[in-house]
């Protein structure tokens, strides 16, 4: 039987300062990936070509090549089986990045989150009683209004329109 390997990709910078930078995963999550501490993870030190990543006008210079992050303004080179040194771009792979990066709260689902608490609240539902309405659990309505969960779009319509008794409206700007 085949195995469907997941196998991390970043599919969009969603922005960098300072030494961070936001980019979306193939997993649909945007994460914030602090690079200070993955420079100290794979040992950059003065001598490391990836030492010119300490400047903030050079690692801004950050693009995606192969579905991870890539810098071709760092001078480093591979040298090939018949010698010849070839030069490639700096680059960390997407596995690596995932594991040192957190969760970006996005201001959306922080929203939506005290939305579906305030129509509760006004409907005076408990976080059980909409749960049980809306085929769902406690822990899951609670981690959509604290903003600890990310969430389908068919489970906040099953939370908003059968548990709540409200209609969604989507709108996109």
């Amino acid at each position: 039987m085949r195995q469907n390997i997941k196998i991390p990709r970043i599919l969009k910078i969603n922005w960098t300062k300072d030494f961070a930078i936001s980019v979306v995963f193939n997993n649909g999550e945007s994460r914030i990936i602090d690079f200070h501490k993955v420079l100290k993870m794979i040992g950059t030190d003065e001598k490391s070509p990836a030492h010119l990543l300490y400047d903030s006008t050079e690692f801004s210079k950050v693009e995606i090549q192969g579905n991870t992050l890539s810098w071709k303004n760092v001078e480093q080179y591979i040298t090939l089986k018949n010698g010849e040194k070839n030069r490639v771009p700096f680059e960390i792979g997407a596995d690596i990045l995932l594991k040192y990066s957190q969760p970006e709260k996005s201001e959306i689902s922080i929203k939506i989150g005290q939305l579906v608490r305030k129509e509760r609240l006004k409907s005076g539902l408990t976080q059980q009683d909409l749960a049980i309405k809306s085929g769902t659990n406690r822990t899951y309505i609670s981690r959509i209004e604290n903003d600890r969960s990310d969430f389908e779009l068919s489970t906040l319509r099953k939370i908003v329109e059968t548990g709540l008794g409200k209609k969604l409206e989507i709108i996109i700007r």
